[in-house]
């Protein structure tokens, strides 16, 4: 019988992607930092890249609204 996931469990592993993502951004960023020439350039970079991330999750999250 096939399982169905809840739209909790939607949200949950949209918030799960949200933070794999944000960690991976660190990793990467962290390993681009002992370059310390282009801070300015990196800064900007992680900038985007968190606001791309949270607009993605943000939509996501709008498509599967919590019930509560």
């Amino acid at each position: 019988m096939p399982t169905h996931d809840t739209r909790e469990d939607t949200r949950r592993r949209i918030a799960d992607r949200l933070l794999a993502s944000l960690d991976e951004l660190v990793r990467r960023h962290r390993a681009l930092a002992l370059h310390g020439e282009h801070v300015d350039l990196h800064a900007e970079l992680i900038t985007a890249e968190v606001a791309h991330q949270l607009a993605m999750a943000r939509s996501a999250l709008h498509r599967h609204p919590s019930l509560r």
